[in-house]
């Protein structure tokens, strides 16, 4: 019996803890083990099992939590998580527009700062499922907006469906940004809803070049749908939280990895 509440004490723990880490963006071992009423050590044990799940990342000192098709931050989280660096590796990734003149910009808060950075003194249409990207850019001079018709996520603004897809079919698209919830080397690039990730996926179809852009923390991260594989992408452009050794590692299955 003692071993039974033992175990389902722990099953509960764990759930709490994953709970603070989305409720907040992320745990501390300290403070978590304060909360809880236990040793730091069992809390390191808790986040270690956890990470195994595929539910947490560990940090030094704590986690974070990994988005999943039962949890996605939405775009307001989003917009307030590792802005700086966002902000670098958007600039970085407008670099690389080239001689594109139709360009898709994928939903989210990196691809909504590349868009605000992409030139004006050009024409260039952007094709975006994102609202927040196409109010941005709709008055901007010299650029065209096409919004893709869809149903419209709520946590992200965007739309996706069939509606979405098949819109999109229709275009040849010279370079698109796409974003991901989770890259790694084994799986590529996911994402927790299958809506979105065929809109990704078709994006990546229709266009020329892909360039893929996301913070340190994406790296590694599995999500629950699989849309592309790194090879697919010219290039990928992150931070240099991204240790150099492992930017080297992703270089190696085909795309330029840029570190800013």
């Amino acid at each position: 019996m003692t071993t039974a509440r033992t175990a389902r004490t722990t099953e509960e723990r764990r759930r709490e803890i994953v709970r603070l880490a989305r409720a907040t963006g992320s745990v501390d071992v300290t403070a978590v083990a304060a909360e809880l009423g236990v040793a730091k050590e069992t809390v390191r044990r808790d986040l270690r099992v956890l990470e195994d799940h595929g539910l947490l990342r560990r940090t030094h000192g704590g986690a974070y939590p990994v988005e999943s098709a039962g949890f996605e931050t939405t775009l307001a989280f989003r917009a307030t998580s590792h802005v700086p660096e966002k902000r670098r590796i958007a600039a970085a990734a407008a670099e690389l527009l080239g001689d594109a003149e139709t360009v898709f910009v994928d939903e989210g808060f990196t691809p909504q700062l590349i868009a605000e950075a992409l030139p004006g003194d050009r024409p260039l249409t952007v094709v975006t499922a994102s609202l927040p990207i196409a109010g941005a850019l709709a008055e901007a001079e010299n650029v065209s907006v096409l919004l893709l018709g869809g149903r419209v996520r709520a946590g992200t603004l965007a739309t996706v469906d069939h509606w979405t897809t098949k819109m999109l079919a229709g275009f040849v698209i010279d370079l698109a940004y796409v974003g991901a919830n989770g890259i790694s080397r084994e799986h590529g690039l996911t994402t927790p809803d299958p809506a979105v990730s065929e809109v990704k996926a078709q994006a990546i179809r229709a266009a020329r070049r892909t360039v893929f852009t996301g913070a340190h923390n994406k790296f590694g991260a599995v999500s629950f749908c699989r849309f592309a594989e790194i090879g697919a992408l010219e290039a990928i452009v992150t931070s240099t939280l991204l240790p150099a050794a492992e930017a080297h590692r992703y270089s190696l299955l085909g795309p330029q990895v840029i570190r800013v």
